[in-house]
């Protein structure tokens, strides 16, 4: 991994109101490489709608656009002009009629689209199944990047070990999170310093502030974590911009703050013998108050 300069950036949207979503990235994105020299920067999830688009899947489906498509040239563009990568999270429109994908693109200093993974665990409210309007992805997508291998998931994915364990093993120095997060701050900041400090690698996590057109309120707090759970950089509940530094040997010391050898290493370390069912069907012997149903 190269040493370089990683940014969140969250800005309260106009719900799907696209056009203008789509300049006031822009406008973020150029303020995060002028002032904090970003050469990495990641958005919100859903950052040209709002998470919620609150209107039938058909009608949503009509407003969105594929990809490579109309709602992700001029980000390609400003990456290219800046000579920055950007993870521009946005709704796709599927191969298939009325299908919604929940996607987050990378795309490369150059401009030219690198990756693009759509969320294989969307939130039970969003699941089409149940009521939502998002059919789940089933691709794990790990970048090879100048900057570094990124792997690349969303919101809730972040909630499955298993998922950004598979994007380690796979070798990802970094994991990118954009989100619009509908729990605690302390469910946030558990699951981003977990996955991290889980599988040795930098978290990205960038979250949505202010309201959707659902009237779902968001409370930003975006962080950068090291892959040792120590938060390197943390937003507030207001429209800002964070950055860090994210150097290529983060792993010699235990601790922040000390000499003291790190002597381990969770993905070598493993007993993967005693794993055995890890992939099997399940469900919590502990009641949801509803369960939502879904397709696998």
């Amino acid at each position: 991994m190269k040493e370089h300069i990683a940014a969140c950036v969250q800005f309260a949207i106009d719900p799907n109101n696209i056009n203008l979503n789509i300049e006031k990235a822009c406008v973020w994105l150029k303020r995060a490489v002028k002032e904090y020299e970003a050469e990495l920067v990641v958005f919100p999830e859903t950052i040209t709608t709002g998470f919620t688009p609150n209107m039938p899947v058909e009608e949503f489906y009509e407003m969105i656009e594929p990809i490579p498509g109309e709602h992700i040239v001029e980000i390609q563009k400003l990456a290219k002009e800046l000579g920055v990568h950007v993870v521009f999270p946005l709704y796709e429109r599927g191969k298939k009629k009325n299908e919604v994908l929940n996607s987050s693109v990378l795309i490369d200093d150059n401009g030219d689209i690198l990756g693009n993974y759509r969320k294989t665990h969307p939130f039970p409210t969003e699941r089409l199944e149940g009521g939502g309007w998002t059919t789940p992805g089933s691709e794990v997508v790990v970048v090879d990047t100048k900057l570094g291998k990124i792997g690349m998931i969303i919101c809730y994915d972040g909630d499955f070990p298993e998922l950004s364990r598979v994007l380690a093993l796979r070798g990802a120095e970094i994991i990118t999170r954009p989100s619009a997060l509908l729990r605690s701050f302390e469910i946030w900041e558990m699951t981003n310093k977990a996955r991290a400090y889980d599988n040795h690698v930098y978290v990205l996590a960038a979250n949505s502030v202010g309201a959707d057109a659902g009237s779902n309120y968001y409370f930003g707090h975006s962080m950068i974590v090291s892959p040792i759970a120590q938060t390197l950089a943390l937003a507030r509940g207001t429209e800002e911009i964070i950055a860090a530094k994210l150097v290529p040997e983060p792993l010699k010391y235990v601790s922040y703050g000390t000499k003291s050898p790190m002597i381990f290493d969770h993905l070598e370390d493993r007993n993967v013998k005693v794993y055995d069912g890890i992939l099997s069907e399940g469900k919590s012997k502990f009641e949801p108050a509803k369960r939502i149903s879904y397709k696998k």
